[in-house]
């Protein structure tokens, strides 16, 4: 089913500049269609073992490799930050290309409940972590270490790193405020000149009211612009593109039950929401 999406005005629409996302020169953005036309999109498909399709949870992952690869991050000699990593396949394609990766989760009782366990979106350790044997086993060993830890207390040991990631979690948070903070005690484990990217949900619908204090919160433009104007203050930079594509694919919006072959913007309670990631540089000292 296809409804009208809420447009701001073309001034409105675009902080910098007025060009559709690429994914070959990322910055922070949400997922459009034509993204998934480059070639780019299909190398980290292939990468991570899966068909290209229309779905922005799959966008999400490539976009996430296309940022951290376009900084030179994935290769020996960078520590890599993994949160909320569930079974997805980032950490072992990043140790892959010679990084060492400190994949985090929340204890499995903090999560029980949550139906992430049950859904495979949850890790126990680090076992899971390379069941499509994207890392050559030996390897997997040497670069991927797991432990626990709560995005909402970050432990005070846990270091400083080249770049850090995370899909499609702090929105999950419980509230707005939350993930700011998140982002921002990301950024501050950050090395100079590493680089932190994330994705979470895009309220595309609204820059007012919207989705707040609950088990997924959406995120507006004027949250996004109020955490990178906080991020400038502590060195980092982030450049920011709200452009939502202008395919006929990018105005369909899923109902539920949501589908798997065209999932690019969905209508989540009266909000329509799409993937968004927000990079975050930390200038070089």
């Amino acid at each position: 089913m296809t409804v009208s999406l809420f447009r701001p005005g073309a001034a409105d629409a675009i902080v910098r500049g007025s060009t559709a996302p690429l994914l070959t020169r990322p910055v922070s953005q949400a997922c459009t269609r034509s993204q998934m036309d480059e070639d780019a999109y299909a190398y980290w498909c292939g990468q991570i073992r899966e068909v290209p399709r229309l779905h922005r949870k799959q966008w999400e992952f490539c976009y996430i490799a296309q940022v951290l690869a376009t900084a030179g991050k994935l290769a020996p000699g960078h520590r890599g930050l993994g949160f909320g990593v569930g079974e997805e396949p980032l950490a072992a394609l990043f140790a892959a290309r010679g990084a060492q990766i400190l994949a985090t989760d929340l204890a499995p009782e903090a999560a029980e409940g949550t139906g992430w366990i049950e859904t495979s979106q949850h890790a126990r350790g680090k076992e899971g972590l390379n069941r499509r044997a994207i890392c050559p086993p030996d390897l997997f060993t040497r670069n991927v270490e797991f432990r626990v830890a709560d995005m909402n207390a970050i432990p005070d040991d846990i270091g400083q790193f080249d770049f850090i990631w995370s899909a499609c979690a702090f929105e999950h948070l419980g509230t707005i405020e939350l993930g700011g903070e998140f982002l921002r005690n990301t950024a501050r484990l950050l090395a100079p000149g590493g680089i932190a990217v994330h994705t979470t949900e895009f309220n595309c619908f609204s820059n007012t009211d919207t989705l707040d204090h609950d088990s997924t919160v959406l995120y507006r433009r004027r949250d996004f612009e109020g955490f990178a104007s906080d991020l400038a203050k502590m060195g980092c930079e982030t450049v920011l593109n709200f452009e939502l594509g202008d395919l006929p694919d990018d105005r369909h919006v899923d109902l539920p039950p949501y589908g798997e072959e065209l999932h690019l913007k969905l209508k989540l309670s009266q909000w329509v929401t799409t993937s968004f990631g927000i990079a975050i540089t930390r200038k070089a000292a």
